[in-house]
């Protein structure tokens, strides 16, 4: 089974420029956290003629430093890999600065909650593309091409984006090498996510460009990581209901001991995913909330 190592090594300073391949830079917003590591990563692709991916949050400070990192250039594409409030917000900004068009593949359904741990605060709610992109759909300018990849399950609008000169991917928060992407029902969903990463194994990438953190070579053992992390955990809740725990509290409480509690919120909203997950595939019922095993099905 693949261990997942994560990679924290990650020393980007905020607004400065850090040229990663011949067509990619990346430069990170100030809005460190524990949910976004150091800041989100914009990434600027190609020279001269450039498409710029994830502008970010909603920072005038970022807005500046990114422009300025622009000088001199056209920015003839704006993508969103998906429309959570450190990715999009920013964009609008962009796109009267700069006259690009934003590309995404598509605004969310309207705010739902389960058990009231929704943080929909999180979500852009106001953000809808210029164009809609969906699977395989491309992008192109002088000396390179942007291919849009569907992943949902972080977001039900999550798409990664493969540049074809350099076998790179921009997986977003889909895949990321410092921790593991939180999926937050109700638009996040794990069946869904466990489809989009089986999804990547199927590639030839040999670099992905995540949304946060450090970029990473042999993409394809970190998916298998993910793969193998994701299936211990969902197999640890399946088994601790049967042994009795039986609310979205009991299962953190026993299969997230010791978790700081700062994370105890993204804990219980990957759990209820998890906990969604095993009910679809028939191996838990739940009833007000209340969960319990199904007999004879592990």
């Amino acid at each position: 089974m693949r261990e997942l190592v994560f990679d924290r090594q990650f020393n980007a300073v905020p607004g400065e420029v850090e040229v990663l391949s011949p067509l990619v830079r990346r430069v990170v917003a100030g809005n460190a956290g524990p949910y976004t590591f150091k800041g989100t990563s914009t990434f600027i692709v190609g020279r001269g003629q450039v498409a710029v991916i994830d502008p970010g949050p909603d920072d005038p400070a970022h807005l500046d430093r990114l422009l300025h990192a622009l000088r001199g250039e056209t920015v003839s594409h704006i993508l969103v890999t998906h429309s959570h409030a450190d990715h999009s917000p920013l964009a609008p900004a962009l796109r009267q600065a700069t006259g690009a068009r934003t590309h995404a593949y598509g605004a969310v359904a309207a705010p739902g909650g389960v058990a009231g741990l929704r943080l929909d605060a999180s979500i852009d709610h106001s953000f809808a593309p210029d164009i809609n992109l969906r699977d395989g759909d491309a992008v192109t300018g002088p000396g390179w091409t942007l291919r849009a990849l569907f992943t949902p399950g972080h977001m039900s609008n999550h798409l990664c984006f493969a540049l074809a000169e350099e076998q790179a991917l921009f997986s977003g928060d889909h895949v990321m090498s410092w921790a593991t992407s939180v999926i937050a029902p109700p638009d996040g969903d794990m069946g869904q996510y466990f489809i989009s990463l089986e999804k990547l194994l199927g590639r030839n990438d040999l670099v992905y460009h995540p949304g946060h953190g450090p970029s990473r070579r042999d993409p394809l053992s970190l998916v298998q990581g993910y793969l193998a992390h994701r299936r211990l955990r969902e197999e640890a809740i399946r088994t601790s209901v049967e042994n009795g725990a039986r609310s979205v509290r009991d299962v953190v409480a026993v299969v997230y001991e010791g978790l700081d509690p700062a994370l105890h919120g993204a804990a219980s909203l990957s759990a209820t995913a998890h906990l969604e997950h095993l009910v679809a595939q028939g191996r838990l019922r739940v009833s007000d909330g209340v969960y319990e095993a199904v007999p004879g099905k592990r």
